[in-house]
């Protein structure tokens, strides 16, 4: 990664009842500079994004849309929209992501400065905030230790607090609502792992890439909107059930094999033991 690498980047991002905010998703990316390509991919929407999409790409053909006929899962279509595209630089953006015009520009600048610094490559993620401007818990994560969740349930939290004195803060994992890759890195990876339907496939990559050899880093000073959950509120049992599926299968791809039998199998039965409770407390909420 040099700093001559030209600033092309395709945003992927992937759709599911996303009316309530893709239009401002879309509008703002397309002001962002060093954007050369968009890619929405919808997983069978049924509440009239794929209309808006259609009609904001007669505006842009920068802008390409892909309409899956069902639900493949998130994985699935961030890979999809990779492919249809071919710039240097990947950013996948959640449908109710906002960015500013110069998100990719600034996270292109700490991505090159860290290339100075001796990274053979790197993911970055962006400083999630609500639309208070109060900070998202995930944006800066620790690996999940199943083991350390069963004697405290404390361990559960994932959340990192963020540096103040650290304009690019280097964490084991970001949140997938955000992230900034040269493709290279992407590809040599094998992209998202297609087995994960919803969550847990970002913990996933980030991994992988850190074992690969990337500076995985949130950029603290690069805000971004995150309006959380506008597709997720449909339908609480299905993304929970795909939430502790995915955390299952982070558990049995990294930590199991480190582990005896008797406490993969606890492991296991507590995570979906917790399902009926989280999904309860989701539907409740909605």
């Amino acid at each position: 990664m040099s700093a001559d690498t030209p600033l092309d980047i395709a945003v992927v991002v992937v759709t599911y009842r996303s009316a309530e905010t893709i239009a401002d998703c879309l509008q703002r990316l397309r002001a962002a500079g060093g954007v050369v390509e968009i890619r929405v991919v919808d997983n069978g929407s049924d509440d009239g994004t794929l209309d808006l999409v259609q009609r904001i790409a007669l505006q842009d053909a920068r802008l390409r849309f892909i309409a899956n006929p069902d639900n493949p899962g998130f994985a699935v279509a961030c890979n999809q929209g990779a492919r249809d595209s071919e710039a240097p630089w990947l950013a996948f953006v959640n449908p109710d992501g906002l960015v500013e015009p110069d998100t990719f520009l600034r996270l292109h600048a700490h991505a090159t400065e860290a290339g100075r610094k001796g990274a053979d490559s790197v993911l970055l993620g962006a400083d999630l905030v609500d639309e208070q401007g109060v900070r998202d818990g995930a944006a800066r994560r620790r690996d999940p230790d199943f083991a350390a969740m069963l004697r405290n349930p404390a361990a559960r939290r994932l959340d990192i607090p963020a540096d103040p004195a650290a304009p690019l803060q280097v964490v084991p994992a970001i949140s997938g609502a955000v992230m900034f890759m040269p493709r290279a890195l992407f590809e040599r990876i094998g992209g998202f792992d297609e087995g994960y339907r919803l969550h847990a496939e970002d913990l996933d990559l980030c991994r992988r890439a850190r074992e690969a050899g990337a500076l995985v880093a949130v950029a603290n000073d690069v805000p971004v909107v995150h309006v959380r959950g506008v597709s997720s509120r449909s339908r609480p049992w299905f993304v929970e059930w795909h939430k502790h599926r995915g955390l299952a299968r982070y558990f049995l791809r990294f930590e199991a094999p480190h582990r005896s039998r008797r406490l993969c199998l606890l492991v296991l039965a507590t995570i979906w033991a917790r399902f009926p409770l989280a999904a309860l407390r989701a539907w409740r909420l909605r």
